[in-house]
């Protein structure tokens, strides 16, 4: 293909469109207007969208093969992607053309595009960085590939049946998948379990084979990633699990059906379900076997890719830079050994050489017991080779470090990839730090405390090699996708150029005060607001005010996330109406959503907590507007686009010194939250961006947090404290709950009775004299709405090019590839 033009038989104007969706209505659908459902539709318009990605997806492969490009591998078990019609067609900028000619054939765009479902491919944050980076990658036309697992169920569809979380399959392809590409000719084995044969070859080398083992195969699913502008298209590249064999003939000869097909399940159930209940030895096991599935199919991939143009092998860091997203992905740096010593046939030196070029690591936690390990036993037998190679990239590296600081006998021990201290586990971050030539944490605080805390040791001995790269998000998702109205309003004050360069927005300081700006911009939330309070009422019968304060905290429900906290201010505050002390107050409106992992029996009992409170609350005749509490089930990305843009305030309480970075934060903020937060992740870095006085500060530092845990008693803070000590003596004694006193007791206990680690009741006293300033400034429209848009101005740090590029230069050394002969022809 010339990739001097982009072929335009899919041509961009209302009119080629109408006649597009008219075709597919008919030949991808086999339906006629009159008996077209709304699913037909969606599908039809889908695919007239694919068509237009699909020239640009196929002239971006072209050009990077003509170009002999390096390539940025990135590894991650997520991609939290969302829906894809509205970013496509956003990114390609054909929402005008595309709007009105579904009009013309008496359809609603936004009718239309709701149909869709959104990728069950991931679950938090990790996956929507991911997700995140692969817009920006494709924007800043950098050659990528993202890779990991196609899941057939996502980790779980969440509702609230009498308060509590229940678990429902989240079957996202029950109706197919129109974005991605099956590609059945890509097969790659994945080995499992066998044994390990040493054997010499002639000339004096030891070499080993993998033998007697159990292969699955990894079928590849492309799916195209679009940059803005549709110059670039890149490649998310996700794994199916296979069975080497269809079914054995002799069990079903013999009428045993079930066995006959027992391999092929077993084989195939790898890439089932995101996330399996890692709290049996057989989800642990499956879980191991996820990530060496997706790993071991993406490094094949990439040498076959390489292996076509290449002669030989010293060319491969200048050609592949592999990103490994958190632990989960490590093995692949033996699995990249075993690939080029067993398979291609280097010796170790030369193989590791290449191997410590190619790949870096992103850490995303503070906290050791999210480092993943696995026992020694569960590697000796699932993946025996591996672990032969594990021991000799942990002696060799041993020795090194022993010959640097000798006599450090503890060194050696907390570096070793093997913790023999804690019944022989395999340390997965150590491989990945040992294996990388460069380490990131993801906000300045983190990386600090990466230094001078979990990784200290190997940032003594590697000094320089655990580097920042604070996150970002993209403003193509989540702010010119997710609120149209504040996009638009922004874009005919500075033009669209913030789009792409999202420092643009500085431009906004200039009229912060401007009253007609304000206007505009107060009325924008406030549309926001009401579509918001409109979805409550239909979907949960909760009526609230769209003009009380909007106060927001969506994410993962979890202790150090402290959703705790929070709703021990809504209890406070629902106190004080009853008391008669709150008549002058600001209606609240507290909107909390997050999933909690279904083992996770303290935060499940924290929704359900939430869900109590706002039962008695936005029940009781006394409270009325003044108050109301939220908790909004299911969330994922689609559920964020409706949320973010219509908050006030951004709840970001973790506990100083727990938290990575954030991006919800982030995503808040752009779109006009101030932030109520502590000097946690990337708080910091966004309350220097926006102006400590656009930022509402609480709670102890990370230092006073690490001070305070030697002496702290929670105790103290319950008898000293009136409002704090009624709130707790309300959850204790079932007020919330009644007919089951005790519900919340473990709850209670954990806060009073065992040490309450991440510090709620120490930074109470400090979270409601904020929240109280916070009502008295909301009381002042005008300086609320300056602070808010000085909070958009200042958010151009954190779009996610910004991080890509530095990515780019600092740790992969990639360029973006030529994209400026592309021929955008929009006719």
């Amino acid at each position: 293909m010339n990739t001097k033009a982009i072929p335009q038989h899919a041509g961009m104007s209302k009119e080629a469109i109408s006649a597009a969706l008219a075709n597919h209505l008919v030949y991808s659908n086999s339906k006629n207007p009159p008996n077209a459902t709304i699913r037909d539709w969606f599908q039809t318009t889908a695919h007239v969208v694919r068509d237009r990605l699909v020239e640009r997806w196929m002239a971006t492969m072209q050009r990077y093969y003509e170009q002999d490009a390096k390539r940025i591998y990135y590894l991650s078990l997520e991609f939290l992607v969302g829906r894809t019609l509205s970013n496509a067609m956003l990114n390609l900028e054909l929402d005008e053309p595309l709007k009105a000619a579904l009009y013309e054939l008496g359809q609603e765009y936004e009718k239309v595009a709701e149909i869709e479902e959104d990728a069950a491919l991931g679950n938090g944050g990790l996956g929507r960085l991911a997700a995140c980076f692969l817009d920006s990658m494709a924007t800043l036309d950098l050659p990528c590939y993202g890779y990991g697992i196609r899941y057939e169920y996502g980790m779980f569809r969440q509702s609230i049946e009498n308060g509590e979380q229940v678990e429902h399959p989240d079957n996202w392809l029950r109706y197919g998948n129109p974005w991605e590409f099956p590609r059945p000719e890509l097969l790659y084995p994945v080995k499992f379990n066998g044994h390990v044969v040493e054997y010499k070859h002639e000339n004096g080398t030891i070499h080993h084979h993998w033998v007697g083992t159990e292969d699955v195969m990894a079928m590849a699913y492309d799916t195209p990633v679009p940059g803005f502008g549709g110059k670039t298209v890149n490649n998310m590249r996700l794994w199916s699990a296979k069975s080497s064999r269809d079914f054995d003939l002799r069990y079903f000869n013999q009428g045993n059906y079930i066995q006959a097909v027992a391999d092929k399940n077993d084989s195939e159930s790898l890439s089932k379900v995101l996330y399996p209940d890692d709290s049996t030895e057989m989800g642990r096991e499956l879980r191991l076997k996820q990530q060496y599935f997706f790993v071991s199919a993406s490094l094949q991939d990439m040498l076959h890719r390489y292996k076509k143009n290449a002669s030989n092998w010293d060319g491969l860091p200048d050609k592949i830079a592999v990103q490994l997203n958190d632990t989960h992905p490590s093995i692949a740096v033996a699995e990249m050994m075993r690939l080029l010593v067993d398979m291609h046939k280097l010796n170790w030196d030369t193989a590791w050489g290449l191997t410590t070029r190619i790949f870096s690591y992103t850490n995303h936690t503070l906290m050791p017991e999210a480092l993943e390990t696995w026992p020694v036993a569960v590697f000796e037998h699932l993946l025996p080779r591996h672990l032969q190679i594990i021991y000799e990239i942990n002696y060799r590296f041993m020795q090194q470090v022993m010959h640097q600081f000798p006599g450090e006998g503890g060194l050696l021990r907390r570096l070793s990839i093997i913790d023999e201290d804690n019944g022989r586990r395999v340390r997965m971050s150590h491989l990945a730090i040992i294996g990388s030539h460069t380490v990131n944490g993801v906000a300045a605080l983190h990386t600090e405390l990466m230094k001078r805390t979990i990784f200290a040791d190997f940032e003594r001995i590697t000094p320089g090699k655990i580097v920042n790269m604070t996150n970002g998000i993209t403003p193509r998702r989540w702010l010119n996708q997710a609120n149209p109205g504040l996009a638009a309003l922004i874009s005919s004050r500075i033009g669209k150029g913030w789009i792409t360069d999202l420092d643009q927005l500085q431009k906004l300081r200039e009229i912060s005060s401007d009253s007609d700006f304000q206007a505009q911009f107060r009325a924008v939330k406030q549309e926001n607001k009401i579509r918001l309070a409109r979805l409550i009422r239909m979907q949960l019968g909760i009526v609230v005010n769209p003009e009380s304060l909007f106060d927001i905290q969506i994410k993962r429900i979890h202790e150090y996330k402290r959703q705790l906290l929070n709703v021990l201010h809504v209890i406070t505050l629902y106190n004080r109406i009853l008391a008669g002390t709150q008549a002058e107050s600001v209606p609240r409106t507290v909107i909390i959503a997050g999933k909690a992992a279904p083992g996770y029996a303290m935060a499940k009992l924290i929704i359900r907590l939430i869900n109590d409170v706002a039962d008695i609350v936005n029940n009781d005749h006394r409270v009325g507007d003044k108050l109301k509490l939220v908790f909004i089930p299911n969330y994922d990305v689609s559920n964020a686009e409706r949320i973010v843009p219509a908050a006030d305030l951004s709840e970001q309480i973790s506990t100083a010194g727990t938290e990575a970075s954030g991006t919800g934060n982030m995503k808040l903020a752009l779109n006009g939250a101030l932030t109520i937060g502590t000097l946690d992740g990337a708080n910091i870095e966004m309350r220097e961006e926006v102006g400590a006085d656009n930022f509402f500060l609480f709670g102890l530092t990370t230092d006073e947090v690490e001070k305070m845990r030697g002496y702290y008693d929670p105790m103290h803070c319950y008898h000293s404290n009136a409002e704090l000590r009624l709130a707790l003596d309300r959850i204790s004694s079932g007020y919330f709950c009644s007919g089951e006193a005790a519900r919340y007791q473990s709850i209670v206990d954990a806060l009073l009775h065992q040490g309450d680690h991440y510090l709620l009741l120490a930074d109470y006293v400090s979270y409601m004299e904020c929240q109280d300033k916070i009502s008295d400034l909301y009381r002042n429209q005008q300086e609320w709405t300056r602070r808010a848009i000085l909070n958009v101005a200042g958010m151009g740090k954190f779009s996610s090019d910004r991080t890509i590029r530095e990515y780019a230069g600092c740790i992969w050394h990639v360029a973006p590839s030529d994209a400026s002969t592309i021929n955008m022809d929009k006719s």
